[in-house]
């Protein structure tokens, strides 16, 4: 393949990538902190409402974050082709976590907001949060590999023994 189709790929898993692990960071950072500081009804209403447009957005990122790592990875050799295929399997990973984490509480948490929180309902949300640390380290690692490969230098561009 062609230098400029693996550029192309490159930064592609970059901005996908990069939006992923910044949504899933201003997530941790900033929304986790809201919602454990307003009243539960009023986390209840926002998380469901939120979850509504983070399906579609977040999905999507994280789709073209681990196709084009894979496709990366798939088309260059060597030290390239492990951080690629890592970043891929990372995203994968974020994928996995939310699909089998996140999503089945934030069912949950929809319910709840038109019903009530169960009894339970802190030790349950404490679960969310630490799915939602986990996807947002993978997706970060992801991220920082992807970031790794593109600051190498390439071959053509490094310094012979002779010079």
């Amino acid at each position: 393949m062609t230098g400029t189709r693996v550029q192309l790929l490159l930064g592609v898993s970059l901005l996908s990538t990069g939006l992923l692990s910044g949504a899933f960071g201003y997530g941790a950072a900033n929304l986790v902190p809201t919602f454990n500081s307003v009243p539960i009804e009023m986390r209840l209403d926002f998380h469901a409402e939120l979850m509504k447009m983070n399906g579609i957005t977040v999905q999507g990122a994280m789709a073209v974050s681990a196709l084009s790592a894979l496709a990366l990875a798939a088309v260059t050799r060597k030290r390239t082709r492990v951080l690629a295929g890592t970043a891929g399997l990372l995203t994968v990973a974020s994928f996995l976590i939310t699909r089998f984490g996140n999503v089945p509480i934030n069912g949950r948490i929809k319910q709840w907001a038109v019903t009530a929180p169960p009894a339970d309902h802190a030790e349950i949300l404490r679960r969310w949060e630490l799915f939602n640390d986990a996807r947002t380290l993978t997706a970060i690692a992801a991220f920082a590999l992807l970031i790794s490969i593109a600051l190498r230098r390439p071959a053509h561009d490094r310094p012979t023994t002779d010079e």
